[in-house]
């Protein structure tokens, strides 16, 4: 390939591919994505599932595998066939120097062998590698690839730093002064750069600035985190006052743990923070105890500022904590909804921590132990924030001594403090001097210092609770025309008319606040925050709120803009809201008192159809065989998500899962006991296919509650289903077949046909896993029958299958080839390609136990050849493994093993036990 034709990767800002002159067009950032992921590891194969995970956060669609297909034939479009096919991925068939990343590495390595015998031609190497960052890295892709955006970025500030400290070494002090000084701006607690700067000022005859750089740095971590300089700052600050100029700077950073997924997890500290200053010195205590699991319990009233505290020292020792930090908001005291269980808190962490579905347990105790395991060894920092009592705490311990735990409650955990050795961090209402830092750090100390006693009496009203003072000065500063002294006398004249809001101390009258603060609200933006009460939370989209207000996106944009301004509502992510429990309790009791209730259940009912058809029609979309429900229409002003695919479904319903139970208890609740259980029956399929099943028992409970209240047979019958469908998933089976049995009986008493197929299929799929295998082929049967009744062609492949797969288990090989055989004509009849895998799979058993080995291969290949695309790895896992058995049962072990050892990389990627189980095989002799 000629000069001209060289393709270039620009990963170093954003991405982009160059051929000579001429930059490609590679665009929209999943494709932007993969291309990157790809170009981070040129000449390397990057697996398929790793490009799923460079692509998407959290779950990823169903049709993920055959998406990334597709993105990966565009590439190949744009950039000719640069891009070679491997086993079980992709490779960018290119050298590191065609990767700006891999010229910068090169560059770097080059510069420090350089360093040893010509410190200035390796700063010179430096500066010249630097020129290749055109901007953040890896901008324009998925935030999924922030880990390597966030590796690359401080691969480049430690490259910084060693050209500085190779030009200090080269004698350039003072013209490193001025490079030095607006880096230390940026990052003012980088101490090895803070060192340098030092170094430079005093090698270039300003000792004394040197100097005032220390203090300023001892006293930046003595207010912010309590802490003292590191030891090589305070011995390089001790030659600098000795006057020895061959002092030296270089602070090391702390290392990563080796393993695992790092997550960050931290929301955004609060901004502003202020005082607090005894508190953060007792938390950076916690820091040097050592051998020891160390837990820190703040607790204090409502609106005291714990979870500020919490925040704002977290993100200030994160750096202590490479292998990451884990947050949960446990919502103990929220108006809104139940607190969060502790199995739901652990099944996050362990998202967090990439651990697959597959592999987590069903019981909490067996969640908390694996949730440990994770944790063991790593160092991490957990905050488990607004927690209920010591017993929602303790399953989220981790039991390591490199972790730490912050916890904050309103409940003073004497538990913890008795039997866990927790350190309690009481926190009180803010000083005077506190109260007054705040006001200045949001307002400017020249308007407190125009009117003192204004001040003075704001945050007398203001009752020292930083909650309330945070909303009066955001309504200070909305109306900088008005006096202070005019805000405390509008403030003063609204104290004695709401006081319904207990928030657990006699001397905090927060209604006053709050009325004052929602009286400057423009009409819509009021309205608004009276019917947010509505919602159950944690958090509401901008479409679920427009539904609420009955109103366009962007009027109901317009109105949550301006409660965020107030200080009234927080935006925690890109149009989703939430607010404080205690502005919850408030705008409830406001909606109570100025709407009637035709109004506020006129706004509950259009919510719920924003989030039932929505949800209904993701469904179809991630599994087009589903049964379609008889939803009403939609009420007028009800917004319904758009859903264009697979893959916005999939997202949609991960965005909205955390809200699930609350959607259906608030439908039950307000008398919509036909949306409870249409609402939860349309979430099923994604519970069941994304692991959260103990989540999807709970919703349907509910669901079973509410149909039977409203007395819908129909609604309940299906409901228990659904809960019997969890109950299987969670290993429940007695549990599951008694709510199987009671849906059947209502399926036959209102004729359902299909109802009772479901039922019986299910119970088929318990007496399997119970091991009587005759019951279950008689339920199979049982199912197909009613299906084929009904014309339920999708039911009837779904049973037939179900019916060989038991053939094969009881030795009835060619009756499970016929069925099965039916069964597949009607898996793509109804364009069930996963029932299609399925039924493959199922029909190489058959021909294996026959002895039909090329048959079963050619089986198990259509298998393999749909779980790929479907990106099934644990499926595709087991068909690898029963394909083996079949080529060495025909005599051709190395096929066997090839087949093995590709089953064992599927396995551990999922963290699966079996993979142990199946390298024993592998290392057996063979005979």
């Amino acid at each position: 390939m000629g000069v001209a034709d060289r393709l270039e990767f620009r990963l170093l800002g954003p991405v982009e591919v160059w051929r000579g002159p001429d930059r490609l067009a590679v665009s929209g950032r999943h494709q932007l994505s993969v291309l990157a992921a790809l170009a981070l590891c040129p000449g390397r194969a990057v697996s398929v599932g790793a490009l799923v995970d460079a692509v998407w956060e959290g779950d990823p669609p169903t049709s993920a595998r055959r998406q990334v297909i597709k993105l990966v034939s565009r590439l190949r479009g744009a950039l000719g066939e640069v891009i070679a096919t491997c086993p079980g991925g992709y490779l960018l068939d290119a050298e590191a120097d065609q990767v700006d990343v891999g010229v910068f590495d090169s560059s770097i390595a080059s510069a420090r062998r350089l360093s040893a015998t010509d410190p200035a031609g390796a700063a010179e190497a430096v500066r010249e590698a630097l020129r290749l960052w055109r901007g953040p890295a890896l901008s324009g892709v998925t935030p999924c690839l922030t880990a390597q955006a966030t590796r690359l970025a401080e691969s480049r500030l430690a490259a910084v730093e060693d050209g500085i400290e190779w030009g200090l070494a080269a004698g350039g002090h003072a013209a490193l002064v001025a490079e030095l000084a607006p880096l230390v701006t940026e990052h003012p607690l980088r101490e090895r750069l803070v060192g340098q700067l030092m170094l430079a000022l005093h090698r270039s005859g300003r000792s004394t600035e040197a100097l005032e750089v220390y203090r300023r740095i001892r006293e930046q971590l003595a207010d912010d985190l309590a802490l003292e300089p590191g030891a090589q700052l305070q011995r390089l600050h001790l030659a600098i006052l000795r006057n020895d100029s061959a002092a030296a700077a270089p602070v090391p950073q702390p290392e990563a743990s080796p393993g695992g997924a790092v997550p960050r997890q931290l929301p955004c500290a609060v901004a502003g923070f202020t005082g607090r200053a005894s508190q953060l010195k007792e938390l950076t205590g916690l820091l040097d105890r050592e051998g020891v699991v160390v837990i820190s319990a703040i607790n204090g009233t409502a609106g005291v500022g714990k979870t500020a505290l919490a925040l704002h020292w977290s993100h200030q020792v994160a750096d202590r904590f490479p292998d990451g930090q884990l947050y949960v908001n446990l919502r103990g005291f929220d108006p809104g909804g139940p607190p969060v269980r502790p199995a739901e808190a652990i099944r996050g962490f362990l998202d967090a921590l990439e651990v697959p579905a597959q592999r987590i347990p069903a019981g909490l105790a067996e969640q908390a132990a694996l949730y440990r395991s994770q944790l063991a060894g790593r160092r991490m920092l957990v905050v488990l924030d607004n927690a209920r009592d010591a017993g929602q705490v303790r399953p989220l311990l981790p039991g390591s001594a490199r972790c730490l735990t912050v916890v904050t409650s309103r409940d003073r955990l004497g538990g913890l403090v008795v039997s866990e050795g927790a350190r309690a961090v009481p926190l009180d209402l803010m000083t005077a001097a506190e109260a007054r830092d705040l006001l200045a750090s949001r307002l400017g100390p020249e308007r407190l210092a125009a009117e003192p006693h204004a001040v003075h009496d704001l945050i007398e009203l203001s009752a020292h609770l930083p909650l309330a003072l945070s909303i009066t000065a955001a309504r200070a500063a909305l109306a900088p025309a008005l006096s202070l002294a005019e805000l405390a006398k509008q403030l003063h004249d609204v104290r004695d008319r709401l006081r319904g809001l207990d928030a657990g101390d006699a001397s905090v009258d927060l209604g006053a606040v709050f009325s004052w603060s929602y009286r400057t609200l423009g009409a819509a933006a009021a309205r608004m925050f009276r019917l947010l009460a509505l919602h159950p939370g944690p958090e509401i989209s901008l479409a679920a709120a427009a539904s609420l207000a009955g109103t366009e996106r962007q009027h109901a944009r317009a109105a949550l803009s301006e409660l965020t301004r107030a200080q009234l509502l927080t935006e925690p992510g890109a149009n989703r809201f939430a607010y404080h429990d205690l502005l919850r309790a408030y705008s409830g009791e406001t909606a109570h008192h100025e709407d009637n209730e035709q109004t506020r259940r006129a706004a509950v009912h259009r919510m719920l159809d924003h989030y039932l058809h929505t949800a209904h029609a993701a469904a179809l979309l991630i599994n087009p065989p589903n049964d379609r429900l008889p939803l009403a229409e939609p009420q007028p002003g009800a917004v319904v998500e758009e859903l264009a695919d697979d893959e916005q479904a999939w997202q949609w319903l991960t965005a909205e899962r955390p809200v699930f139970p609350a959607v259906a208890e608030c439908a039950a609740g307000a008398g919509f006991g036909c949306h409870a259980w249409q609402f939860a029956g349309s979430v099923a399929s994604f519970c069941i296919r994304a692991g959260h099943w103990a989540q999807m028992e709970a919703t349907q409970q509910v669901a079973v509650a509410a149909a039977e209240h409203a007395g819908d047979l129909r609604g309940k019958a299906w409901s228990l289903r659904e809960l019997g469908r969890a109950r299987i998933r969670l290993r429940r089976y007695r549990e599951a077949r008694a709510s199987l049995c009671r849906a059947l009986e209502l399926d036959r008493r209102l004729g359902d046909l299909v109802g009772q197929a479901r039922s019986l299929n299910n119970l088929g799929i318990v007496s399997y896993a119970e091991g009587s295998y005759p019951e279950a082929l008689e339920q199979g049967n049982a199912a197909y029958a009613l299906f084929r009744a009904a014309g339920h062609r999708a039911g009837q492949a779904e049973a037939l299958n179900a019916i060989g797969w038991m053939r094969t288990q009881l030795g009835q090989h060619a009756e499970a080839l016929r069925s099965c055989v039916r069964a597949l004509e009607l898996h793509r009849a109804v364009g069930s390609r996963h029932g299609e895998a399925d039924t493959w799979d199922s029909l190489g058993v058959a021909h294996h136990n026959l002895g039909e080995h090329r048959r079963a291969v050619a089986c198990y290949e259509n298998a393999l050849a749909l779980y790929r695309k479907l990106g099934s790895r644990h499926p595709r896992a087991d068909t690898l493994v029963r394909l083996g058995d079949t080529h060495q049962a025909a005599g051709d072990v190395r096929a066997a093993h090839r087949c093995w050892r590709e089953a064992v990389l599927i396995l551990d990627e999922l963290h699966h036990p079996d993979a142990d189980l199946l390298r024993t095989r592998l290392a057996a002799p063979t005979r």
